[in-house]
């Protein structure tokens, strides 16, 4: 761990620290500096009221440090600079020396948290701490200290520091999980905003051409005084009717295609069209996990026929491995080649692990065939 912040790599904007950690330090590190009383106790042990105002200001600064140590920390990028509390705090312990001699070992503790919390590294951090906790025992054997509590100091610097490391790295893994998570969020909505932009295009293409062709054949009937005017216009209502209902299911994300139903209205709206249809009489080759997918491509390929082609005629093929849709038309100079709604079809073929394929059909026309 070479940083306690959420990073993904090292040009990356540090990312100030999460409030509740910070929270959590400074109730934490309030509670810890109890353990500077004794160190005032001492300092007011000794006649000058002069020497006890200054040792006192040391104290109340190695204190506010301490507790800047992580914030400070969180918002710095440099490592050097995030070593700065630590070179402070150890300063400020050895201004201290005058009034408290070998005692002055047990602010270390501070120094060696301060350390660990600061981001310096795994390898660093298991060099530095080792070796603070052995110059506080080297000191105090130098200085004539208690032999237990010289041990029981050395120790309680190891131990507190190792474990305050441990608790920011473990910090610093969730939080790159709760980043993880909102990164794996957004690309979940944008995938499904995709889903959304895609069907919904496949939808309204589909039925709005089918409603144009429609509309347009009422108009001639109207012309002509025939009465079946009134039957393609209750067929437009219905249409319309539909392809709201499956606007509506597409935002909910639970709308269903099958093969069988799109060959159905691909039926309708190829003769709405006056296109002759070549259309399987059975959809059974087609597998199940397979059968959305078909459908997919016969609404989207039908549909380019009736808008684009100018065809006359159009033949779909099925078997259990692929689907074709051909026709006789102006072929694949068309701009259903280019068109959005074939790429939305080849991103949502693709997604699936099929293969698109676009050209000149045997009718002389265009072709879509995927093959799975």
């Amino acid at each position: 761990m070479n940083d306690v912040s959420t990073t993904t790599g090292p040009e990356r904007t540090r990312v100030p620290g999460r409030r509740p950690f910070r929270r959590g330090w400074f109730i934490g590190a309030s509670i810890s500096l109890i353990w500077t009383f004794p160190v005032l106790v001492e300092l007011w042990e000794g006649p000058s009221v002069a020497g006890h105002l200054v040792g006192t200001g040391i104290v109340v600064a190695f204190a506010a440090v301490f507790m800047a140590t992580v914030p400070y920390a969180r918002v710095t990028a440099s490592r050097l600079h995030r070593l700065l509390p630590t070179v402070v705090l150890f300063a400020l312990s050895l201004a201290l020396l005058p009034w408290l001699g070998a005692d002055i070992r047990w602010m270390w503790t501070f120094v060696g948290v301060a350390f660990a919390v600061s981001a310096m590294g795994r390898r660093t951090t298991w060099l530095f701490v080792p070796a603070l906790s052995a110059l506080s025992f080297v000191v105090g054997e130098a200085m004539g200290a208690d032999a237990l509590s010289n041990v029981v100091n050395s120790a309680i610097i190891l131990s507190i520091s190792i474990m305050m490391f441990s608790f920011v790295e473990n910090i610093s893994t969730l939080e790159r999980l709760r980043d993880a998570q909102e990164q794996i969020a957004e690309l979940a909505a944008e995938r499904e905003r995709g889903r959304v932009a895609r069907d919904v295009h496949d939808i309204l293409g589909h039925s709005l051409t089918v409603i144009t062709v429609k509309a347009e054949l009422a108009g001639r009937l109207m012309d002509a005084g025939s009465p079946a005017a009134r039957d393609e216009i209750g067929q437009i209502e219905e249409l319309s009717r539909g392809a709201l209902a499956d606007v509506r299911a597409t935002v909910h994300g639970y709308r269903g295609v099958s093969i069988s139903g799109e060959l159905a209205a691909a039926r309708a709206a190829l003769e709405s069209a006056g296109v002759s249809a070549d259309l399987p009489g059975s959809t059974d080759q087609v597998p199940a996990d397979r059968r959305e997918l078909a459908g997919w491509v016969v609404r989207e390929a039908v549909t380019n026929v009736v808008r684009h082609s100018g065809a006359n005629a159009c033949r779909v093929r099925l078997d259990n491995r692929s689907i074709e849709v051909a026709d006789d038309g102006c072929g694949p100079a068309s701009t259903a080649s280019t068109g959005s709604g074939l790429t939305g079809l080849r991103e949502r073929v693709e997604s699936s692990g099929a293969r698109l394929t676009i050209g000149r059909s045997d009718l002389g026309g265009f072709r879509v065939k995927v093959a799975w």
